[in-house]
């Protein structure tokens, strides 16, 4: 498939494959397993991500130009 043929917008709600090592998964499940009821991974992580984006624009790192190791 070309590039011209692939369509940039994201669906309400779409699927990505995301590679993480064995130990981050192991500390993902140590985190969700000291909160109280059943928190899924898919959850913690998309708790984790929005968390991250809210502390970037917080302080000003939603700057394309920023950079995090400058």
């Amino acid at each position: 498939m070309s590039d011209s043929s692939k369509s940039s917008a994201v669906r309400a709600i779409d699927r990505i494959n995301l590679r993480l090592s064995p130990a981050m998964f192991e500390a993902i499940d140590d985190a969700r397993s000291s909160r109280p009821g059943n928190v899924s991974r898919n959850t913690w992580i998309a708790e984790a991500i929005e968390e991250k984006l809210v502390r970037d624009v917080q302080f000003g790192r939603q700057d394309p130009d920023w950079k995090r190791h400058a």
